[in-house]
């Protein structure tokens, strides 16, 4: 025991690990009315790393060649040991990390919590949507399926729809002027290498900011709801009385990453095939269209647009516009108060952005 001690106090010493545990953990106050919905960033931490876990496995096998990306994959999901789990769970995840990512983003909308001085917060959070979408589309082609095929040549078309660069920005997309083996070694080298870094990055960045900033205070429970920062100078939100982030909040945080796991396993076990159709699951054949094309459901709302307006690129400004707006919604919101029943403006916005989105996604399914 003599030796153990002198060794933790060695490193006592050096590292300053109790100092570090009562600032990060046991010290680390947040607001007391704090709810499950704060929890979803954790949720999303997990399900990166099983994103880049399960990535690596399938590195193993998967080929990243026109001609044997599809037999590759199968044999994954045929002849390797749990082949069929690591690749569902990575399928399944990425589909229930945008879906976690949306929810999270309503949640910051809704409780006001991108306001003043949260600007860069919302920002690093909105990029990081944008990222997720990119590396999930990217992922798309890499099993070279019809599905994958097709959806990916339409999602490139709609870039040639821009005026001036458009031709050369699909090319540049492609590697060509088709989609072929060379789209599929820019997509599988952006997937693996640019993407997961920059996502990492920006998780960093985000975690960074709000450590500096401070957890927001829920609007709920509080006689004054309005955003009492002053601009003038840097303060840090602390929470005098609040609950410790250890061990009482982790125990939420714990109980939400609980909660999704056994939604995601039960998908993963029960309906593994839930986001696929089954043009999933045949070859890419660059010589037979499918006579339906439809992106994944995270995208139907976009590719429903596009079909609305009378050419593809009014139907991107205006989805560029409403892009725009949301990233740069900190600085055009400036009011003060952050409850949303005292918002009713907002109120009617965001239930009127949810329903018209959901209007999109059902209308494109069915389209």
């Amino acid at each position: 025991m003599t030796i153990i001690r002198a060794i933790r106090r060695w490193l006592e010493v050096r590292l300053g690990i109790d100092e570090l545990v009562e600032k990060q953990l046991t010290g680390y106050l947040l607001p007391r009315n704090i709810n499950a919905w704060y929890s979803l960033g954790s949720v999303l931490l997990v399900i990166f790393g099983i994103q880049v876990a399960t990535g690596i496995l399938l590195l193993v096998y998967y080929v990243p060649d026109a001609q044997k990306a599809f037999s590759s994959v199968s044999q994954i999901m045929n002849d390797v040991p749990f082949g069929w789990l690591i690749r569902m769970s990575h399928a399944v995840g990425s589909n229930m990390m945008v879906a976690v990512l949306l929810l999270h983003m309503l949640s910051t909308l809704f409780m006001g919590s991108y306001k003043s001085p949260r600007e860069l917060n919302w920002l690093t959070g909105f990029i990081l949507f944008n990222l997720v979408l990119a590396i999930s589309l990217t992922g798309y082609l890499l099993p070279w399926s019809q599905l994958s095929f097709w959806a990916t040549t339409v999602a490139t078309n709609s870039a040639g729809a821009i005026p001036v660069i458009g031709t050369y920005l699909t090319e540049f997309l492609r590697g060509g002027k088709l989609v072929g083996p060379a789209t599929l070694g820019r997509f599988f080298a952006v997937h693996v290498a640019l993407l997961p870094v920059a996502i990492a990055l920006l998780v960093g960045a985000h975690l960074f900011i709000l450590e500096r900033i401070g957890v927001s205070t829920p609007p709920f429970g509080l006689k004054e709801t309005t955003n009492t920062w002053q601009g003038d100078r840097f303060r840090y939100e602390g929470h005098p009385g609040g609950i410790p982030f250890f061990p009482n909040y982790l125990l939420q945080d714990a109980t939400t990453i609980m909660i999704y796991l056994a939604v995601f396993f039960a998908v993963v076990f029960f309906d593994p095939y839930l986001f696929f159709p089954p043009t999933a699951f045949v070859p890419a054949d660059p010589y037979r269209t499918p006579a339906h094309i439809k992106p994944e459901w995270y995208f139907l709302a976009n590719y429903q647009t596009l079909k609305v307006f009378p050419n593809e690129l009014l139907g991107l400004m205006v989805q560029g516009a409403a892009m725009t707006f949301l990233a740069l919604l900190p600085f055009i919101d400036r009011g003060r108060e952050r409850h949303p029943l005292k918002r009713p403006a907002f109120l009617v916005c965001f239930i009127g952005g949810i329903i018209l989105y959901l209007a999109m996604m059902i209308w494109g399914h069915y389209s």
